[in-house]
């Protein structure tokens, strides 16, 4: 694909273009505890977007988005959200943080493609963020750090997309390493590269091929309860500034004073923290089993407690939890629809997938969507 990505360039823009690559992303576990100061476990894929840039003398932005067949062309002094190819927000977000810091950048023309299935929960749009900002900082010689293009990636989410996005997403698509995951504390960002060792097992995705609406705003409404749940519990112990600071026992005495789903809530948030320490500690031990359990033990709570899940989703995982040799699957990402993430066996691989395009598939005439993934390298220069 990335030869065709160069060779369209080539023949929109008549120069030779720097490529660059930037991944999806999956979470093994520890899910919406990014944006609450939490732990999470994620890797970057080989599944990618890859971006041909060049500058240009014309002080425009001339973007194309090779799968969407798709033009943006706007002039670099008038920066703004664009309401029909919103697809090109994500990168006009990026110009737009490097205007706040004091950054200007002149005309560029850009290529964007890649295999990362958008809407399916593995980050397209921080890999869209994160190649760009990326491309720019080497393009133009900016000299920026790796957290200073994490966070203004975020930013431009924030700003340009609506959504309020913890720093998971853009954290792992830029720090990524082959076959390791991050351990990442999304307040300090101190983090360390942990091993998977998973033998014969593999990371099958299954995507619902769904995105229901409610996925945006749901999102940032269960930020907006999390952030009540805190100033609540923090009335009563001021040392508190949030859920990863909150014991069970702690959001347990005030559990009257929490309306609606927000105890439940809260309580997701610090039950998904511990599981996810749990997880790390059984794959040290090469405790499969028990880091299973775990992981399905996710769903269970994005599901019930998060209220993220859809029926979807849910019959995913339920097939998976019926079938011999899986390990543990739960939905991934945001929610209300994209992937289930699979922990399988090599040897069962072919009967679940035969199972899913059967009882899923086919059932709602939906497209097949499943596939391996390995856990590759961050974003990077490649030509």
């Amino acid at each position: 694909m990335v030869q065709d990505i160069i060779s369209r360039f080539k023949s929109l823009y008549g120069s030779n273009p720097s490529v660059f690559r930037s991944p999806g992303r999956i979470n093994i576990i520890g899910e919406h505890t990014d944006y609450n100061e939490g732990f999470v476990l994620p890797a970057a894929i080989d599944r990618e977007l890859y971006f041909a840039a060049a500058h240009n003398s014309l002080n425009k932005f001339r973007f194309f988005a090779y799968d969407l067949n798709s033009t943006t062309e706007i002039p670099c002094d008038q920066i703004e959200i664009q309401k029909k190819e919103t697809w090109s927000n994500y990168l006009l977000g990026i110009v737009a943080q490097l205007s706040k810091k004091g950054f200007k950048v002149s005309g560029l023309d850009v290529v964007v493609g890649g295999n990362i299935p958008i809407g399916a929960g593995l980050s397209s749009s921080a890999a869209m963020e994160c190649g760009f900002i990326f491309a720019i900082d080497k393009l133009f010689s900016l000299g920026l750090s790796t957290i200073e293009m994490v966070k203004m990636a975020q930013m431009a989410e924030h700003e340009y997309a609506g959504v309020k996005c913890g720093i998971m997403d853009q954290f792992t698509v830029m720090q990524g390493k082959a076959d390791r995951v991050i351990k990442l504390d999304c307040r300090s960002l101190d983090f360390s590269y942990e091993p998977l060792n998973l033998g014969d097992y593999r990371i099958l995705l299954c995507n619902t091929e769904v995105k229901h609406n409610l996925a945006s705003s749901e999102y940032n409404i269960r930020r907006l309860e999390c952030e009540q749940g805190v100033k609540i519990v923090a009335g009563h112990f001021p040392e508190i500034n949030s859920l990863r600071d909150v014991s069970m026992e702690q959001l347990e005495s005030c559990r009257d004073q929490l309306p609606g789903k927000i105890y439940d809530r809260c309580s997701f948030v610090i039950e998904e923290n511990s599981r996810l320490e749990q997880t790390c500690q059984a794959l040290e031990k090469n405790d499969l089993k028990k880091a299973g359990k775990m992981i399905f033990g996710s769903h269970d709570g994005l599901k019930n407690k998060y209220e993220v899940s859809c029926r979807e989703l849910d019959l995913l995982v339920d097939i998976a939890a019926s079938t011999e040799g899986i390990l543990g699957a739960r939905m991934m990402g945001g929610g209300f629809g994209g992937c289930t993430i699979n922990i399988i066996h090599k040897d069962a691989t072919t009967y679940f997938k035969d199972r899913i395009i059967k009882e899923y598939y086919l059932k709602k005439d939906l497209p097949h969507s499943i596939f391996e993934v390995a856990i590759r390298e961050g974003t990077n220069q490649i030509q």
